[in-house]
């Protein structure tokens, strides 16, 4: 069982992690802004739910300490993309603040696809027809990366997961592939995962400990 500080829990991709989590037996803390969000939800049954802010390393350092790993399901919503980046920073520099003579959690973001290599050698965001909206969370998504690559693991055993093009709610099959930077894609040359699968996928790296110092991606 893992000790695990959930960042994102009230967003679509950080509830499923939250219930796949759960549902395994990992001892979870929720780190929400507005407790009353998740209190008494079914959703949250068998979790801690506290008030924090992944934005605040403080905040970051005091839901840190004492867990195995932090995860961050955080996305920006319709706010400003940078919020991607400012909070991978926070993650670390909280972490970082606990004492280095204790195993420091380990820390596991949502990525972004935009940076996976496709097939034909060009990333995913380069592709004609992207909205500039989408694009733009990409960016920060890849910025985020960025800095996490900056990171040494020696001072924090951070992995990125990166999903496939295409992720949006359907079945939890439980069944997927992995790869490193480059864009999964199936035998038609699709490149798709389910928003259950995707969380399975995140539990199981929190389980195997398989990533760590680096961006891995899912898919059918």
């Amino acid at each position: 069982m893992a000790k695990i500080a959930l960042f994102g829990a009230t967003g679509t991709i950080g509830a499923l992690v939250l219930r796949e989590a759960l549902g395994r037996g990992h001892q979870v803390t929720a780190v929400v802004r507005d407790p009353a969000r998740l209190a008494g939800s079914p959703a949250a049954a068998g979790a801690e739910v506290v008030h924090g802010d992944v934005l605040d390393p403080h905040s970051v350092a005091a839901a840190a300490a004492g867990r195995d790993v932090v995860v961050s399901a955080v996305g920006p919503g319709a706010g400003d993309p940078g919020v991607l980046v400012t909070a991978a920073k926070s993650l670390i520099g909280g972490v970082c603040t606990l004492d280095a003579e204790t195993p420091r959690p380990r820390v596991i973001t949502v990525g972004g696809a935009g940076s996976l290599r496709t097939p034909e050698g060009p990333p995913v965001r380069d592709a004609t027809g992207i909205p500039e909206a989408v694009r733009a969370v990409m960016q920060a998504h890849e910025k985020a990366l960025d800095f996490l690559r900056t990171v040494p693991v020696e001072e924090v055993r951070w992995s990125c997961l990166s999903p496939a093009a295409q992720i949006e709610p359907g079945e939890r099959t439980g069944t997927y592939r992995l790869a490193l930077d480059d864009l999964v894609v199936d035998e038609d040359g699709r490149s798709h995962i389910s928003t259950e699968d995707y969380a399975v996928a995140l539990v199981d790296e929190i389980e195997r400990d398989a990533h760590t110092g680096k961006r891995f991606t899912v898919g059918y």
